[in-house]
């Protein structure tokens, strides 16, 4: 047929990796619900958007993130408790594209997010640190950037315990945000 071409997409490899509380792996369908019920409560999203999401833009969400773990080689995990096997949160690296000043440019941005449940537990310090130590073993960049709402301050500390620090303040969306970097081996 004239005109019809295909595409060979190479099967996404997305590592596992494991720490002494959880697995953080590659999301499934089996995720969604558990997801959606995570960015559906407002007390999760209260610094990320400032309102809970949609069950459509959690599906987009998941899609982006094997997205890029297709294209770039890197993106989230979901975070699976050892003990239960129930999804409790994400983290990972993406290439938002964010329309940021200055910009990121190719610069991988960590993010982390968790459900109520487990928050104030050590999970976020425990898996960012996961996360970040696969990063520097991965990437080629010298650096990692993540932002964070200043009202945040679980989320800023678990930034500065894993090594990141404030570079600047900045507006995204018409909100007051910061700018944290990583270097690497931070």
């Amino acid at each position: 047929m004239q005109g019809v071409h295909a595409v060979t997409v190479s099967p996404v490899v997305i590592p596992v990796l494991e720490t002494a509380r959880f697995v953080l792996r590659g999301h499934t369908l089996a995720d969604f619900d558990a997801s959606a019920a995570m960015w559906g409560d407002p007390a999760v999203t209260r610094f990320i958007g400032g309102r809970p999401f949609t069950s459509d833009e959690v599906w987009a969400r998941i899609l982006r993130y094997h997205g890029h773990w297709a294209l770039l080689g890197f993106g989230f995990w979901a975070i699976e408790d050892r003990a239960t096997g129930q999804f409790i949160g994400e983290v990972g690296f993406a290439d938002f594209r964010r329309p940021i000043e200055p910009p990121f440019g190719d610069t991988p941005e960590m993010g982390w997010s968790l459900a109520a449940a487990a928050h104030g537990n050590g999970v976020a310090s425990e898996v960012v640190a996961a996360a970040a130590a696969w990063g520097d073993a991965n990437f080629t960049h010298d650096r990692t950037v993540c932002i964070i709402a200043p009202e945040n301050g679980a989320s800023i500390r678990v930034a500065e315990k894993s090594g990141f620090g404030e570079v600047r303040r900045t507006d995204y969306h018409g909100s007051s945000t910061i700018v944290f970097e990583r270097r690497r081996g931070g």
